[in-house]
């Protein structure tokens, strides 16, 4: 659009970068009605808003007094090369969606909570070690396959106790022996309980309970459904059966379960797949998808500046504290003096000053002036940055100095699915509920059409009232014009007009 003359007849507004705005010039006539028009998430609101109001608002703020101000807060000018014809102006704003980061159009349109009950009733588990499907059985189911595979072998009923986990567990041991157990199956060697027996508790281990050996007969299944129901009490829910005569072993449990690796899931339940709940959210990004890092180039931002001249940003120039006598007996150490640029800061020294060591350096200097030496560890400016940053989260006040130096990136255990390893691996024609959340609503309409025909008997009875609910609520999305979007979509990141 092409700038009117005369300032004073117009606002004309030059290079606004706000939100999606990308470097828009534009002038509007003052003293008329003007109606900006455009597609959901075009920029609308934030050039009203967030550029033109926001200036406007600032510089009226501006002319009041010191006292009246603090009581008014301050306002950040907004992305813009320049503004100029604004008088003080008020706003009618339109209301939007909850600024929650867990809040997500599949929960604000209650589509993901019909998925999480369809996922919870009709879905099909499978193993996350070898992709095989997950299986259960009755206690008679185990025993008839008990005899059915082991009959006339030497066997073993084993109880998995301990799986891949660090520990000495000498308290554990000495439980056992009290209930009168006498062997164990530790890391796949079979060994007799002793008083005070304890393991390597740096290594990770595995660890079966023996409860009984016998050779598989089909006339003493009596023994076999005890020792199976004993197993099954002492390894909560699944057994072990080892083969001794050829060292083969297979896993049952009562349930979910895989056949090969005798990994189990707990029974799915809707809060399985809520990132909202313990029990479904993954527990490293605690539902949301993505975790907060230190992001080194913007602690250091130009390598060339010596620590001492505020090289690292966090800390500013060199003071007269504890941090930068820390620092200093580092460079004592590696051979590198804090005047020195950045750059030329041996790797392993930088490591240390970033990320902390447990090492005890000797202090030169203390604010008490004595010349006797101290030795105390460093923690790191990454680890005193993220401290602060976790701090001013607590507080609500996560806009504080130490968040300019923190990103936010995926999560690299969920990848952004927000959701627990288990979670990911109940599928329905193939595709998880994080697969389908995913998915645009257009694709996922597309998915939904014919997905009886693609389910089991069993599976159709149980989802036929289920995907009647989810249809309905796609088909008003598709309706509104929103079929770009996707059920995962923050609605923080929605525009007004989306919201």
């Amino acid at each position: 659009m092409e700038f009117l003359k005369g300032e004073e007849e117009e606002v004309v507004v030059e290079g606004a970068r706000v939100h999606n705005l990308k470097n828009i010039d534009v002038a509007i006539p003052r003293g008329k009605l003007t109606v900006i028009t455009g597609l959901s998430g075009s920029g609308k609101s934030s050039l009203a808003f967030d550029t033109i109001y926001a200036e406007g608002q600032r510089r009226y703020m501006e002319t009041m007094s010191a006292y009246a101000r603090q009581f008014l807060g301050t306002l950040e000018r907004p992305d813009v090369d320049k503004i100029s014809g604004l008088s003080p102006v008020i706003s009618i704003e339109q209301k939007t969606t909850s600024h929650n980061p867990r809040s997500t159009v599949g929960t604000t349109t209650e589509v993901y909570d019909f998925l999480r009950l369809l996922y919870a009733r009709a879905s099909t588990a499978y193993s996350y070690n070898t992709g095989e499907e997950m299986v259960r059985y009755t206690d008679e189911q185990i025993i008839s396959l008990i005899v059915e595979k082991f009959t006339g072998s030497r066997t073993l009923l084993l109880a998995p106790l301990i799986r891949g986990r660090k520990g000495h567990y000498k308290e554990l041991f000495e439980q056992l022996r009290h209930k009168g157990y006498l062997q164990v199956r530790v890391d796949d060697e079979i060994i007799e309980m002793r008083p005070n027996m304890k393991l390597d508790r740096y290594k990770t281990h595995h660890i079966e309970l023996v409860v009984d050996k016998m050779v598989v007969e089909p006339d003493n299944s009596k023994r076999i459904a005890q020792s199976v129901a004993t197993a099954m009490n002492m390894g909560k829910g699944t057994i072990m059966v080892l083969n001794a005569d050829d060292g083969s072993w297979r896993y049952f449990s009562r349930n979910l379960m895989c056949p090969t690796t005798g990994i189990s899931y707990e029974e799915p339940e809707p809060y399985t797949f809520s990132f909202n709940s313990p029990k479904g959210a993954c527990p490293h990004c605690n539902g949301l998808g993505y975790i907060s890092e230190a992001d080194i180039s913007r602690i250091i931002p130009d390598p060339s500046v010596s620590i001492k001249k505020g090289g690292i940003l966090p800390l500013g120039p060199y003071k007269n504290s504890l941090i930068f006598w820390q620092i200093e007996a580092i460079a004592s150490k590696y051979g590198f003096s804090i005047s020195d640029p950045i750059s030329t800061i041996p790797e392993e020294a930088l490591n240390v000053i970033l990320y902390g060591s447990e090492e005890q350096f000797k202090l030169k200097h203390t604010g008490l002036g004595l010349t006797s030496s101290y030795f105390l560890s460093f923690e790191g400016v990454v680890s005193f940055v993220q401290n602060h940053s976790s701090n001013d989260e607590l507080n609500g006040k996560g806009d504080k100095w130490a968040n300019q130096f923190i990103r936010q990136v995926t999560c690299p255990h969920c990848c952004g699915s927000r959701l627990k390893n288990e979670s990911l691996w109940f599928k329905i024609d193939g595709k998880s509920i994080a697969d389908v959340a995913s998915m645009d609503i257009v694709s996922l309409s597309k998915w939904l059409q014919g997905l009886e025909d693609r389910m089991n008997s069993r599976q159709r009875v149980i989802a036929a009232e289920i995907l009647k609910e989810i249809r309905e609520r796609v088909g008003f999305l598709l309706d509104v014009g929103l079929g770009y979007l996707s059920l995962s979509r923050g609605t923080v990141t929605l525009s007004g007009g989306e919201s």
